[in-house]
Protein backbone atom coordinates (compact mmCIF):
# COMPACT_ATOMS: atom_id res chain seq x y z
CA UNK A 1 0.00 0.00 0.00
CA UNK A 2 1.48 3.33 -1.06
CA UNK A 3 1.36 6.70 0.60
CA UNK A 4 -1.92 7.64 -1.11
CA UNK A 5 -3.52 4.41 0.12
CA UNK A 6 -2.55 5.23 3.70
CA UNK A 7 -3.92 8.75 3.28
CA UNK A 8 -7.21 7.39 1.97
CA UNK A 9 -7.52 4.95 4.89
CA UNK A 10 -6.86 7.68 7.45
CA UNK A 11 -9.36 9.93 5.65
CA UNK A 12 -12.05 7.23 5.82
CA UNK A 13 -11.54 6.86 9.58
CA UNK A 14 -11.91 10.60 10.21
CA UNK A 15 -14.89 12.85 10.93
CA UNK A 16 -16.19 15.72 8.79
CA UNK A 17 -17.45 18.90 10.45
CA UNK A 18 -19.41 21.51 8.48
CA UNK A 19 -17.93 24.97 9.08
CA UNK A 20 -19.68 27.12 6.46
CA UNK A 21 -23.06 26.57 4.87
CA UNK A 22 -22.17 27.39 1.26
CA UNK A 23 -21.93 25.57 -2.06
CA UNK A 24 -20.79 28.50 -4.16
CA UNK A 25 -18.45 27.34 -6.95
CA UNK A 26 -18.69 23.72 -5.79
CA UNK A 27 -18.91 20.69 -8.02
CA UNK A 28 -21.65 18.07 -8.01
CA UNK A 29 -19.98 15.73 -5.49
CA UNK A 30 -18.98 18.62 -3.23
CA UNK A 31 -22.59 19.84 -3.21
CA UNK A 32 -23.78 16.36 -2.27
CA UNK A 33 -21.40 16.30 0.71
CA UNK A 34 -22.39 19.76 1.97
CA UNK A 35 -26.11 19.02 1.56
CA UNK A 36 -25.73 15.71 3.42
CA UNK A 37 -23.99 17.47 6.32
CA UNK A 38 -26.74 20.14 6.33
CA UNK A 39 -29.43 17.47 6.58
CA UNK A 40 -27.57 15.79 9.44
CA UNK A 41 -27.51 19.08 11.33
CA UNK A 42 -31.23 19.65 10.70
CA UNK A 43 -32.28 16.16 11.78
CA UNK A 44 -29.86 15.33 14.59
CA UNK A 45 -28.43 18.73 15.57
CA UNK A 46 -25.06 17.10 14.97
CA UNK A 47 -22.43 18.84 12.87
CA UNK A 48 -19.96 15.92 13.10
CA UNK A 49 -20.36 13.01 10.69
CA UNK A 50 -17.94 10.12 10.05
CA UNK A 51 -16.72 9.95 6.46
CA UNK A 52 -17.27 6.19 6.49
CA UNK A 53 -20.99 6.84 7.15
CA UNK A 54 -21.15 9.17 4.13
CA UNK A 55 -19.45 6.56 1.92
CA UNK A 56 -22.06 4.00 2.99
CA UNK A 57 -24.91 6.45 2.44
CA UNK A 58 -23.80 7.32 -1.11
CA UNK A 59 -22.86 3.66 -1.88
CA UNK A 60 -19.55 4.59 -3.51
CA UNK A 61 -16.79 2.27 -4.68
CA UNK A 62 -13.76 2.34 -6.97
CA UNK A 63 -13.30 5.52 -8.97
CA UNK A 64 -16.36 7.19 -7.41
CA UNK A 65 -14.84 6.65 -3.96
CA UNK A 66 -11.59 8.36 -4.96
CA UNK A 67 -13.53 11.27 -6.53
CA UNK A 68 -15.51 11.57 -3.28
CA UNK A 69 -12.32 11.71 -1.19
CA UNK A 70 -10.85 14.31 -3.57
CA UNK A 71 -14.00 16.42 -3.20
CA UNK A 72 -13.70 16.26 0.58
CA UNK A 73 -10.07 17.40 0.36
CA UNK A 74 -11.12 20.34 -1.86
CA UNK A 75 -13.85 21.32 0.62
CA UNK A 76 -11.32 21.21 3.45
CA UNK A 77 -8.87 23.33 1.44
CA UNK A 78 -11.61 25.92 0.87
CA UNK A 79 -12.45 25.80 4.62
CA UNK A 80 -16.05 24.73 4.09
CA UNK A 81 -15.58 21.56 6.13
CA UNK A 82 -12.99 20.48 8.66
CA UNK A 83 -11.57 16.97 8.75
CA UNK A 84 -10.77 15.68 12.26
CA UNK A 85 -8.34 12.79 11.94
CA UNK A 86 -7.74 10.17 14.62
Amino acid sequence: MGQSGKDAQSMIKSIAVLLRNTTWKCGRVERLVVNYLRQKIRRCDRARTPIKEMLQHFKLSGKQKSEFLDAIKRLEKRRIIKIERF
